[in-house]
């Protein structure tokens, strides 16, 4: 370890970064990623892949992809050998919002606004607090839960579904959609993957067509998101249906795995360093910079992606016009560049500009919610249960792009 740093031996960094390619990650990667990003920064910070595109690891370099206009997010040229025109995945990942520039981005993005602006986010608060306590009070007999299926999850789940107005019988199948949706946006997506993905596009579809059909029957409301999509304009322009059903996928998928990772990589980072865990407890006030320190630590979204819309410099090299371009957040955020000893979870870490939610014109939409989210069910957890710790072993989701777990059981003693 130096500055902070944990890190690969000096040949085993040097060899692996040699050798990295996204198209093929060992288990260790996997599992730990973080020693991995400080030996491509150290010896291959702007790392060209076996397939022509490129690692970015420097938080510098990682800024530029964010703010320079040459940097496109349209996926169509990617995703059509990806998934093959035409397919559910193709269909729905060159639909949704985070997969397009303007004038689609725009519209969307506009018309979701409404439902984001602080004062709106204020009025769940007390929503989201009751279910936080209503998943704790469930639990309080045996004082024993999974910090993933049991709490990280439903409650992103029932704050977006509430927002959409999904009826709470029809929300069971969302979990297992989100994760074969996102997990086929994973740097490989064999047949698998990749055929998951597709039934879980065209389930969800169904569904949606039904919810979206059934409620543009009644007129606007204010309050609704579901009915500002159908019946808000941009320009004089309303989104088509098949746009509709895939924002509202987009939506439902990014409103809770975001949130869902937060609130379990901040929980593990807690038990990691109990100092941290103590501290937070004394000062419960700490709470809004644990939860930015989650997002640094362990950023929920660790990869993106751009192409190059004509040729520029990144990181003292030239790249051509349509290089595929790797953002490596998890990376960035793990800069000690930018962070001092960016390996420690610092509860209380000022300033703190992480990547966690991007930034730009395609900053996360939904990034106030979950912090909202976030702060409200970790402050409330660590308040209210005394003892906690892990109780048996965790499972992750074995993905480079979504980092987070499947599976986290906790106890507490009160």
């Amino acid at each position: 370890m130096s500055d902070g740093l944990i890190e690969l031996p000096e040949d085993e960094a040097r060899t692996f970064a040699e050798r990295f390619d996204l198209a093929a990650l060992e288990p260790a990667f996997l599992e730990n990623p973080f020693p991995h990003y400080h030996a491509l920064r150290r010896f291959a910070p702007v790392k060209r892949l076996p397939d022509g595109s490129v690692f970015l690891s420097r938080y510098a370099d990682v800024a530029v992809c964010y703010h320079d206009a040459r940097m496109r997010s349209d996926k169509k040229a990617e995703f059509g050998p990806k998934f093959g025109i035409g397919t559910p995945l193709y269909r729905h990942h060159t639909t949704s919002l985070v997969f397009n520039d303007p004038p689609l981005h725009t519209r969307v993005r506009k018309l979701l606004a409404a439902a984001f602006t602080p004062r709106a986010l204020a009025a769940m608060r007390p929503r989201i607090e009751a279910i936080v306590d209503g998943l704790i009070e469930r639990h309080a007999g045996t004082r024993r839960m999974d910090l993933v299926e049991d709490f990280a999850f439903r409650l992103p789940v029932e704050v977006i579904c509430d927002m959409l107005g999904v009826p709470p019988g029809d929300r069971a199948p969302f979990r297992r959609y989100s994760l074969a949706i996102l997990g086929a946006l994973e740097p490989v997506a064999g047949p698998e993957r990749q055929a998951a993905g597709n039934a879980a596009v065209s389930e969800f579809s169904a569904y949606l067509d039904t919810l979206v059909t059934e409620r543009a029957r009644r007129p606007a409301d204010d309050h609704d998101i579901l009915g500002t999509l159908i019946h808000g304009t941009v320009d004089g322009e309303r989104l088509g249906h098949d746009e509709l059903v895939q924002n509202c996928i987009f939506l439902l998928n990014a409103g809770h795995e975001t949130t869902t990772n937060l609130i379990g990589n901040t929980v593990d980072a807690l038990l990691r360093f109990p100092d941290q865990l103590a501290r937070l407890k004394a000062d419960p006030s700490l709470i809004r910079s644990c939860v930015e320190e989650g997002l640094r630590f362990e950023s929920s979204n660790q990869l993106g992606n751009r192409r190059l819309a004509e040729a520029m410099e990144i990181g003292g090299e030239t790249l051509p016009a349509g290089t595929y371009i790797h953002i490596g957040i998890g990376a960035a955020n793990r800069d000690p560049a930018q962070f001092p000893t960016p390996d420690r979870f610092d509860a209380a870490r000022e300033p703190n500009r992480h990547f966690a939610f991007g930034a730009g014109v395609h900053i996360c939409l939904g990034s106030v919610l979950a912090r909202l989210e976030g702060t409200i069910a970790i402050g409330r957890l660590v308040a209210r249960l005394d003892g906690i710790a892990r109780d048996g072993a965790y499972e992750r989701g074995g993905r480079a792009r979504f980092r987070g777990f499947t599976r986290y059981p906790i106890a507490w003693e009160a």
